[in-house]
C-alpha cells in the first residue's frame, strides 16, 4: 500500500513539469530556429526578428553575477565550516537564512539604489543586474556548498594535520577537492535559480531591441525581460510576438537543462571516486 502511494506522490509531483515541458516545446519550436537565434529585434515591428541580443545578454549578466557570487559564496561556507564559531557565525548564518527569503524585486531595487548612488536615478546597465542577481545568488551557494563540506570526513582533516599540512591547505587540497561534485550542483543550482528572474533586471538593466555585449554601458535585454514583453506588448498582429515568447521560454529552458549537463560533468571530472 505504502509503494502503491509514494509512486502516486511522485507521479502527482511529476506531472506538472511533464506538462510544462511539454506545453512549452510544442509551442516553442513553432519559432525556434536559426533565424531565431542569430538574429535581433532590430527595426522588427511584425513577422521576424529573434532573440540574440536576450541570448547574450543572459549568458553575459549570469555569468558576472556567477564570477561575483561563487567565490563570496564558497569562502563563507568554508569559514562557516571551518573556521566559524562564536556570534559572528550565528550572525553569518542567520544573515544568509534572511537573505535566502528575500523576494527578487527587492534584489533589483538595491541594486539600483546602489548604482543610482553614483550614476544618477537613470541608470541601466547589465553590471546593475549582475549584482542584483548576485544578491540572490550567494545565499543559495552557501547554504549548498556549506552541507557539502560538512558530508566530508572528519578522518580525511585529521589524516592531512596528522601529516603535518596546516589547515589552508588541507581546505584547499582535501576538503574542496572531495566535496567538488557537490560544489558544482549547487553552483549549478544557484544559476538555475537566478537565470529566470524578471523583476530585477526590469529594474536595473531595462530593455533594448539591439545586441549590446557590453555589460557597464546602456540597456541590455535578457530572455526573461525579451519573453515578458513579447508576449504582453506583442504588437500587431500579435502572433508573431507570442511565438517569440514561447521560443525565448525554450531557449531558456535549454540553458538550463544545458547547464544540468554540465554539472553532472563536472561532477564526474572532480568528484571523489566516493561521490560516483
Amino acid at each position: 500500500m505504502w509503494t502503491v502511494l509514494v509512486t502516486l506522490a511522485f507521479a502527482l509531483a511529476l506531472l506538472p513539469l511533464l506538462s510544462l515541458v511539454i506545453t512549452v516545446t510544442q509551442n516553442g519550436l513553432a519559432r525556434f530556429d536559426w533565424d531565431f537565434l542569430t538574429t535581433d529585434m532590430r527595426g522588427v515591428l511584425g513577422e521576424g526578428g529573434g532573440a540574440l541580443h536576450a541570448i547574450v545578454g543572459t549568458l553575459i549578466i549570469t555569468g558576472l553575477a556567477t564570477v561575483i557570487s561563487v567565490p563570496i559564496g564558497i569562502m563563507t561556507a568554508v569559514y562557516l565550516v571551518e573556521y566559524g564559531r562564536g556570534r559572528l557565525a550565528r550572525a553569518i548564518t542567520l544573515l544568509v537564512d534572511v537573505m535566502t527569503g528575500i523576494p527578487s524585486i527587492v534584489a533589483g531595487l538595491f541594486a539600483f539604489a546602489l548604482f543610482a548612488i553614483f550614476f544618477g536615478p537613470s541608470v541601466r546597465f547589465g553590471i546593475g543586474g549582475a549584482v542584483a542577481l548576485s544578491v540572490l545568488m550567494i545565499p543559495v551557494v552557501v547554504r549548498s556548498v556549506e552541507e557539502m563540506l560538512k558530508l566530508v570526513p572528519n578522518e580525511l582533516r585529521e589524516a592531512s594535520y596528522a601529516l603535518g599540512v596546516s589547515q589552508w591547505r588541507t581546505i584547499v587540497r582535501v576538503v574542496l577537492p572531495t566535496a567538488a561534485a557537490g560544489i558544482a550542483t549547487g553552483v549549478t543550482l544557484a544559476i538555475a535559480r537566478v537565470i529566470g528572474e524578471t523583476a530585477p533586471l526590469l529594474i536595473i538593466t531595462g530593455s533594448t531591441n539591439i545586441l549590446n555585449t557590453d555589460p557597464t554601458d546602456g540597456r541590455m535585454s535578457s530572455l526573461p525581460i525579451f519573453t515578458y514583453y513579447s508576449y504582453t506588448i506583442p504588437g500587431v498582429p500579435p502572433e508573431f510576438g507570442v511565438e517569440r515568447a514561447w521560443a525565448a521560454a525554450l531557449t531558456l529552458f535549454l540553458i538550463v537543462m544545458l547547464l544540468n549537463l554540465v554539472a553532472r560533468v563536472v561532477s564526474r571530472i572532480f568528484g571523489s571516486p566516493t561521490s560516483r
